[in-house]
């Protein structure tokens, strides 16, 4: 239920034009303009705003909210009024008409609507995409303005006996979550590497690029102000190993990196050949630079044998863990349970491996070490039916402290499933488990067909058996006094947990 205080507000922003109100009221008519999608409103607020911070995660609200509203106009229309600011500081240095105090201007944590769940809403993509063309808007602006007001200085050098110092405008700081891909790579190194010293300068969180080059990577990095910089993700690039050395290179500066996701980079370690030795011992080595290092994905690399020559250097215990598809051996897992990661490790994401022969064992053994910390596990597509389930039960109940457990892909029944539930109500923090569609909810005969060079399992769902197996379960959370958890066989849409939320 709305307060008084924001349906007032959403009164106030009903008008035209807004009359005057105090500046302590400016954060809920932002809020009320942006919920009731406003750009107008909001482009008036921004032109007056009395604080030195404007951050939307705070003053919006959560990410849920910000999810379910549009939010491209709103956002770009306080872009646009941060550019138009900027132009007139720059246009008329030393005027002290506007109320505006702006300095920093905080877009991160926005929700990506890349999936469409809002109709006009904008993804990370595109905000990275309208906040590097406003950048270079501004220094273009910027430029030409300093040359005008040279300029102007050296026709009255004469009067002063020296030109007159060009003022310079104090700017806005903005603070965002960058995703970049080949379309997008041109506009933002140019606004990167033009605007860092301009009025308007992008400050970056959360970086992530897609399908880049390792000259373009670089090329970004070294453009970027490392304070501030929490992640890099890396992402369907095939780096190798030795590109993947030369990017971790250019990490060492971000000294705040906590984060760092190199999935699908194509790194394969397992036939071990001097030149790979070497590699392995340079990768290392870089990965030993990273202090605050918090968190690593090495998603589908072949690092079979391998994990402990990987993480050798590390100086702190990792909190996040992503091996999914890492061809994995008995040997890493006895090193992953032996090390100082395994009692801090928060994030186990062992998806892809066989857990049906002589890995269950040493991931017992993991679970138990790692039981004390552990928040979230993914064991998607690991080959786990009712049996090996079983036997992991007894390790898997040492996991008290489990938000969200993940077996999608796995050959379990609804039987099992059910034991599974009945064990795991206990768990106070469980809040997602995401199921696989159980094997007896398929109609018998099953069938291939060709295509391309693969050959796809074509599985014929009963679904009216499917929706009795989730309604029963269902029926066995709310009769236990568990329905606040989501079990759910579709691993899609509920946001699995990010290493920052945990």
């Amino acid at each position: 239920m709305d307060s008084l205080l924001f349906l007032s507000a959403r009164r106030i922003v009903s008008l035209s034009p807004l009359p005057v109100v105090p500046p302590h009221l400016y954060p809920v008519l932002f809020q009320a303009a942006f919920l009731d999608g406003r750009p107008q409103v909001l482009q008036d607020l921004v032109a007056e705003w009395p604080f030195p911070v404007l951050n939307f995660q705070r003053i919006v609200g959560s990410r849920e909210l910000l999810r379910d509203h549009s939010s491209k106009l709103c956002i770009q229309s306080v872009i646009g009024a941060v550019v138009e600011q900027l132009r007139l500081d720059l246009e008329e240095p030393g005027r002290d008409s506007s109320r505006c105090r702006l300095r920093v201007l905080d877009v991160t944590g926005l929700p990506d609507d890349a999936a469409g769940r809002a109709p006009d809403g904008m993804s990370v993509w595109s905000g990275t995409v309208a906040l590097a063309k406003a950048c270079v808007e501004v220094s273009k602006h910027h430029r030409e303005s300093r040359e005008f007001q040279k300029r102007g200085a050296k026709r009255h050098k004469g009067r002063s006996g020296a030109a007159a110092a060009v003022p310079r405008s104090a700017g806005v700081d903005v603070h965002a979550d960058f995703f970049v891909n080949r379309t997008s790579y041109g506009i933002l190194r140019d606004a990167l590497q033009t605007g860092n010293a301009g009025p308007l300068r992008l400050k970056c969180r959360e970086f992530q690029a897609e399908k880049l080059s390792v000259d373009g990577i670089v090329s970004l990095l070294k453009s970027l102000d490392p304070s501030g910089v929490r992640r890099v993700d890396l992402r369907f690039r095939n780096l190798g190993l030795t590109g993947l050395s030369v990017v971790l290179l250019h990490l060492s500066q971000f000294p705040d990196l906590r984060s760092l996701k190199l999935q699908y980079s194509n790194v394969d370690v397992r036939r071990a050949t001097p030149e790979l030795v070497l590699g392995i011992r340079c990768l290392a080595r870089e990965l030993g630079k990273l202090p605050s290092l918090k968190e690593l994905n090495l998603g589908s690399s072949r690092l079979s044998g391998n994990l402990r020559q990987v993480l050798c250097e590390l100086q702190a215990p990792l909190e996040s863990l992503e091996l999914a598809f890492c061809s994995l051996l008995p040997a890493d897992f006895a090193f992953l349970s032996q090390s100082f990661h395994a009692p801090a490790l928060k994030r186990l994401d062992l998806s892809g491996h066989d857990f049906s022969q002589t890995l269950l064992q040493p991931l017992r053994q993991l679970l138990e070490e790692t039981s004390a910390s552990l928040l979230h596990l993914d064991l998607m597509e690991c080959r786990l039916t009712d049996s090996h389930l079983d036997s992991l039960l007894a390790s898997l109940r040492r996991c008290s402290r489990l938000q969200f457990l993940g077996l999608f892909g796995n050959s379990l029944s609804t039987a099992g499933l059910k034991d599974l539930l009945w064990k795991t109500v206990e768990f106070p923090e469980l809040r997602l488990v995401v199921y696989p569609v159980p094997v007896d909810c398929y109609k018998p005969g099953l069938h291939q067909r060709r295509s391309g060079s693969r050959w796809i399992l074509e599985e014929r769902l009963d679904r009216e058996r499917l929706g009795a197996a989730s309604a029963e379960l269902g029926r066995m959370l709310e009769s236990s006094g568990r329905s606040d958890v989501v079990w759910t066989y579709n691993p899609y849409g509920h946001g699995a947990l990010d290493y920052f939320s945990l």
